[in-house]
């Protein structure tokens, strides 16, 4: 499946650790409109990347932060 780079969103979070991960994996796996998503904790920023046709950047920063982490979207 290829990358539509309009749908795909890119956020920098406070996530850092295999346990921040798991806690946002099962929010985002339950989330239906999320193709795909993936995180790389080992990046400075903690790079969040989603893809989704439907969701904003705003709808994504709330999900993230209900869960009490941090979330701003990061600029091209």
């Amino acid at each position: 499946m290829e990358t539509n780079f309009d749908h795909l969103f890119i956020f920098g979070t406070n996530l850092q650790t295999e346990k921040d991960k798991q806690v946002i994996s099962k929010i985002l796996n339950a989330n239906i409109e999320i193709e795909r998503w993936n995180i790389d904790l080992e990046d400075i920023d903690s790079v969040l990347r989603i893809e989704s046709q439907t969701l904003t950047a705003e709808q994504i920063i709330k999900i993230i932060t209900e869960q009490d982490f941090k979330c701003s979207e990061l600029s091209e």
